[in-house]
Parts: structure tokens; sequence; C-alpha cells
């Protein structure tokens, strides 16, 4: 069973996130950046009570603002999902999860060391560029079932 219900539209979507947002990364990059969009599509908690789909998660609009800058910027996000992303999508969705990013819902590229906290939040762990925190203990148990 998926992590997450999904079309294969969702995988072409979040691959095209994916990409966007980590290609500087590699793969494992990545599939990071799709455990954040599963997670929160998962958490029942915090800014993300109200999305349940890949597409809500992705174009998710707080303080004005879209939740991933690629959506903002344009950059790699409106190309085309090539074939490569849509199985690391499809992967993410499915079953795979790691550390740091595992229970993660955020992730930023501080361009200087990671903060210990992101608007409160803990610091679960860096990959090359991008620093992930995951929820303080008790505030969203959702997202670690």
């Amino acid at each position: 069973m998926p992590r997450v219900n999904y079309r294969s539209s969702d995988v072409a979507l979040m691959a095209r996130m994916m990409r966007a947002e980590a290609e500087g990364d590699g793969q494992l990059g990545m599939l990071f950046v799709g455990n954040v969009i599963v997670n929160r599509a998962k958490a029942d908690c915090l800014d993300f009570k109200d999305v349940r789909t890949i597409s809500e998660v992705i174009f998710q609009v707080q303080g004005g603002n879209y939740s991933f800058e690629a959506v903002q910027k344009g950059n790699l996000f409106y190309n085309r999902a090539r074939s490569t992303e849509k199985r690391l999508a499809e992967k993410n969705l499915k079953y795979w999860r790691q550390h740091p990013a595992k229970y993660a819902l955020w992730y930023f590229n501080p361009y200087a060391p990671c903060p210990p906290t992101w608007w409160g939040q803990p610091f679960s762990g860096q990959f090359k560029n991008h620093c992930y925190y995951e929820p303080e203990a008790g505030t969203c148990d959702s997202v670690y079932m």
C-alpha cells in the first residue's frame, strides 16, 4: 500500500518538484525532498492540516507565497518530468523514507551552516546543500506514522 494515494499526474508533478528543488544534490537529495512532500501530505498538523494531495502540497500558499521556491521562480519546475525523476517520485510515494528527511516537514538551503531550529522546529540533519527539520516532539504525531 502506498504512503499516500496518488495518480500518474501526481508522480509527474512531484518528479518536477524534486528535480527543481534538489537536482544539484543528486538522486538521494531528490529523494529527501520527495520525503518532505509525502510527509506534508500525510501530516495532519501545523501548517499541513488542509493538504492531503500531492498537488495541494506543491501548490500550497503560505504568507502570500507558494511554499516551494521552485513554484514561485519557475526554474526547472516548469520543465517536463524525466523518467529518472518519475521513478524516484514513485519510490517516495510507495515506500521510501530515510534520515535526515524521514520525518521532516521542512527543508531549505541556507548557503551557510544549518541553524539548530527552523521556525522553532528542530534540525534533523543535512544532506549536501539542504538542511532538514522535523516537527517538535508531540506537535505532529501523524508524520511519525
